[in-house]
């Protein structure tokens, strides 16, 4: 590991965050010196973020914790546009209402990692609709495009690999890239802030806005990119086979977001370990090389702990205690997903009222495949109908997914 001058960048180099970075020597020294305002854009695609930005809102959390200033942009304006980074066709346009609703209820997420307000270090929150919304499509070609090459816009991987594929890749997406470089230039002038943060995919971005501010400014601005956090198996980070690990609670239970992280590969433990909670780093170690059925210990802290940060103690403890009664004691939590049914149900149907299955079909290869249980008893015909009878029913998908009926 580099030794870095200041708590940021050794935070940020010991817990694995970083990726690439733009004149390390010279951040570092800023770093030292003084607060830097830093800042991450997200789009509001879907009312809630998932588990897949969890990396980039734990890089704003390093920087509030080193003394610095975290910035969270939302993008309303962007977000009309769509990012075309490393994507395989055009998104969807969003509406206005659509937008703001998004932005709403994205928000909560961010108060339990960070602490606003208008102190010196305070995080603060802002939209990109505030000044692309106004901009003048000739002043902005005449005063900001001139700065922007075409040949080298063409060159970005992210463009490239759209034109490779002989995919469209419209002009209002090539236009991505130049209004986020837009937004950085602008804040810089608004904030003062002087570094932006992102995934690893968004690199050529980044530089984008990095050049504009030298060309049309003469600021020195700052870029930090974080891996691509894949598992130990190669998989996306918060891709399950049911389905994106949403961070708000009202888009997933408790337990099934506590699940997500007791459910880690052996190997990652300790790399979740460093990025996703404020284990000291000692502690992170011991954890990590732990071995055997010991290792479960750890994967529980690690739910335990990111659990908590996400969706608060309350909301980790009853489903850490849920997991307890429903694997070591057979018995029912009170956290686990429920489904009200009046009389009785085809186990075909709450395995689909539960959301463990999409679709009859699959819920009848479940059950074929002798992966459906009700009360522990495993469910060999797909014709089975549950009679509720006033106490709660105990359906499983596999070892790990399990839900309750109740008599409504």
């Amino acid at each position: 590991m580099t030794a870095y001058q200041s708590d940021l960048l050794r935070l940020l180099d010991e817990r694995g965050y970083v990726h690439q970075m733009t004149d390390a020597t010279g951040l570092d020294a800023l770093a030292a010196k003084q607060i830097v305002p830093g800042y991450i854009g997200f789009d509001p695609t879907a009312p809630s973020l998932h588990v897949g930005s969890l990396v980039q809102i734990m890089l704003l959390r390093r920087m509030q914790q080193t003394g610095h200033k975290p910035i969270v942009l939302m993008g309303g304006g962007t977000g009309k546009v769509g990012d075309p980074s490393f994507k395989d066709e055009a998104r969807k346009l969003m509406t206005e209402e659509t937008i703001a609703s998004n932005i709403a209820s994205i928000k909560r997420v961010f108060e339990r990692f960070l602490t606003f307000g208008d102190g010196p270090t305070d995080a603060v929150m802002v939209d990109n609709a505030d000044w692309l919304d106004k901009l003048e499509y000739l002043p902005f070609l005449r005063d900001i495009g001139q700065y922007f090459s075409v040949n080298r816009m063409l060159g970005f991987d992210s463009v490239k690999l759209r034109l490779d594929r002989e995919q469209s890749l419209s002009f209002l997406e090539f236009n991505y890239m130049i209004l986020q470089g837009y937004d950085f230039l602008e804040l810089s002038r608004r904030l003062g802030v002087r570094l932006q943060m992102g995934g690893s995919d968004q690199w050529g971005n980044i530089v984008n806005g990095i050049d504009l501010g030298r060309r049309a400014d003469g600021v020195e601005l700052f870029a930090v990119t974080t891996p691509l956090i894949t598992t130990a198996d190669g998989g996306k980070m918060g891709k399950t086979a049911s389905g994106a690990v949403w961070l708000n609670e009202d888009a997933l239970p408790h337990y099934d977001y506590w699940q997500f992280w007791r459910n880690t590969d052996d190997r990652d433990v300790g790399k979740f370990l460093r990025l996703f909670t404020d284990l000291p780093l000692d502690e992170t170690a011991r954890l990590e090389k732990l071995e055997g059925a010991e290792i479960n210990q750890a994967k529980i802290v690690l739910a335990n702990e990111a659990t908590a940060m996400c969706r608060g103690a309350d909301a980790a403890a009853l489903a850490a205690e849920t997991a307890r009664k429903t694997f070591e004691e057979g018995a029912s939590g009170d956290a686990l997903p429920t489904l009200a049914v009046t009389g009785s149900v085809g186990i075909v149907d709450a395995l689909i009222g539960l959301s463990f299955c999409a679709s009859k079909g699959e819920a009848r290869r479940l059950i074929a495949g002798g992966g459906a249980r009700v009360d522990g008893e495993k469910v060999v015909d797909e014709t089975l109908t549950i009679e509720m009878r006033g106490n709660p029913v105990r359906v499983s998908a596999g070892k790990k997914h399990h839900g309750l009926l109740t008599a409504n």
